[in-house]
This record gives C-alpha cells, structure tokens and sequence, in this order.
C-alpha cells in the first residue's frame, strides 16, 4: 500500500504567520487541491486546540471539515507548553495530556506528539539523571492512558528542548520503558542533533553516521516521521531550521532506506516547514519533492 502523505498545518500559524495565519479552512482548502493525503495538526490556536472546539459539535464539524476535502488526519501536535513533564505536577501534566487525547479520539486522530518543553540542556533547576526521571515516570503514564484509547504517543527530540543527545533520546525510550511509548524521528532535527549536535551540553555528542546512524539506532522505536531538509542552521538559535527539500545537505536517498531498515512501516509520512517564512509559498514544491520519494520508498 503506498504511502499517505501530510504536513503539519503549524507552519502556517507559527512563527512568520503568526501575526497574520492562514485559516484551518484555507489549509485545508490549499492541502487537498495539492492532493496530499491528510494534515498534521496544530494543537495551538489559531488551529485545532481543544479548548476552541470544546464540544462534541464543534470536533464533528471539524472533522467534517477535514474529510470533506477528502483529508485523513496523521497526528496531532498537542500545547503542552503550560505543563513541562520535568517540573509540572504529574496531576497538572496528565490531566492536559489527557484532554489533548481526547482530542484525539474525537477527530480519529492516530498519534499525538510530545516534548520535553525545557530548554536544553536540562531542565532548569535538575540534574540530567534527576529530570530524565522525573519525565519518564509522567511519559510511563501518559503511554498508557494513550494506549487506553488506542493513540500512539510520539516523542519528537530536538536541538531546542532538553535531552538532544542521541544516546540521551535512547536513554529516555529505555527509561519510559511503555511499548506505546515512540520517536518522532524529524530528518532534521535528527541531523542538526548527530552532526552539528547543537545546543548540546559538553561533551557534546556526533555520530559518524549523521541521521542514518541515528535512525538505526531507534530501530524498532520509531512511530512517525518528519521528513524535511537541514542547512545545518538553528532557528533563531533555538531549534534546527526546517529548510526547503534542496535547500540543505540532507541525503534522502540515504535517510529513507535507513527509516525503513530501523522498523519503520507506519502508512503516514509528514513534511515540517515550521517557522520557515514562505511555507505557504514552498508547499507545493514540498508536495512534489515527497511524490518522488514515494515513488522511489513508499
């Protein structure tokens, strides 16, 4: 079966657009007359937060919405902004993870997407070992209530939040210890962490093998992906920038096979151009650049 392909509907509510978004409708609008699959969504206002469709009604309408344009849903990028699973009570933390599945459930949302929220390299105030742990018993929980309602939750490591080492985000999968418990493997972010290792603590940590190396390393652990390019630059200096396809140095004739050696067979591939200024403008090449690895991977 070939793949299904999305993308995150942040990129046009983040960052450049943030003063001036463009609507859920018009994305939406936009994503089928490219004929992608489905969208990736944004779990932040102006998009699908849960707080602005508080109520059976407003989700069917929603995703009444999405599938009328013929568009499935491949995650959600839930706001745990107000909850960092290191220092937020693990009631407060579970209690908006829990609402955020529910989210889920009511669209027919397979996977929702976490992070550690703390900036790197640790959480403030914690020592590394402490903050792991602290996060992984509330993520141990967090797996299972997922589990109960039939989501999958994905951890998506990056440059910009706490434990962006790659033997740190094999660490974390082993302390969570949960089978509902994955990697959001981001292309990217996944270079920006084994080659530039930015914003690492010392000794900072490269991997010879760059993003290829990483992905085996997750073999078996990896339950959705982000598939974009790297310049080998942060956003912002805060997390990696999520250049174009052809406008960095990412090889995915060699990202893609070891995606699919490390175990990953899931039916959805997304792109991520967040904070890129003309996302909107790029999307269609992005579209095209992800047929062609379809073609060649899907």
């Amino acid at each position: 079966m070939a793949k299904k392909l999305a993308i995150g509907s942040w990129a046009y509510c983040f960052g450049p657009y943030a003063d001036n978004p463009v609507s859920l409708e018009e994305t939406v609008g936009k994503l089928a007359e490219l004929k992608f699959d489905g969208i990736e969504l944004c779990g932040f206002p102006p998009h699908a937060n849960p707080d602005d469709y508080a109520t059976k009604d407003d989700r069917q309408k929603l995703r009444d919405l999405i599938s009328g344009k013929g568009l499935g849903i491949a995650g959600y990028a839930a706001n745990f902004m107000d909850v960092p699973p290191a220092t937020a009570s693990g009631e407060d933390y579970l209690a908006c993870f829990g609402k955020n599945v529910q989210m889920c459930v009511d669209l027919g949302i397979p996977k929702i997407r976490v992070d550690t929220v703390s900036p790197p390299p640790y959480p403030q105030g914690m020592a590394a070992d402490e903050g792991m742990k602290k996060i992984a018993g509330v993520w141990n929980q967090a797996a299972q209530l997922a589990q109960d309602n039939g989501i999958l939750m994905v951890w998506e490591f990056e440059p910009g939040f706490a434990y962006n080492k790659p033997s740190e985000v094999v660490r974390m999968i082993d302390a969570v210890d949960h089978p509902n418990f994955t990697i959001l493997y981001d292309a990217c972010h996944a270079h920006m962490c084994a080659v530039v290792a930015a914003r690492q603590a010392e000794p900072v940590e490269k991997l010879k093998g760059g993003a290829v190396e990483f992905a085996g390393m997750l073999k078996g652990k990896i339950g959705h992906i982000h598939l974009i390019d790297s310049d080998n630059t942060l956003h912002d200096d805060e997390t990696s920038t999520h250049a174009p396809f052809g406008q960095g140095v990412l090889d995915f004739d060699k990202i893609m096979p070891a995606i699919l050696d490390a175990g990953y067979t899931d039916e959805w591939w997304s792109v991520d151009l967040c904070f890129w200024p003309q996302a909107w403008d790029v999307t269609a090449e992005a579209k095209k650049f992800l047929d062609g690895l379809r073609e060649k991977y899907g």
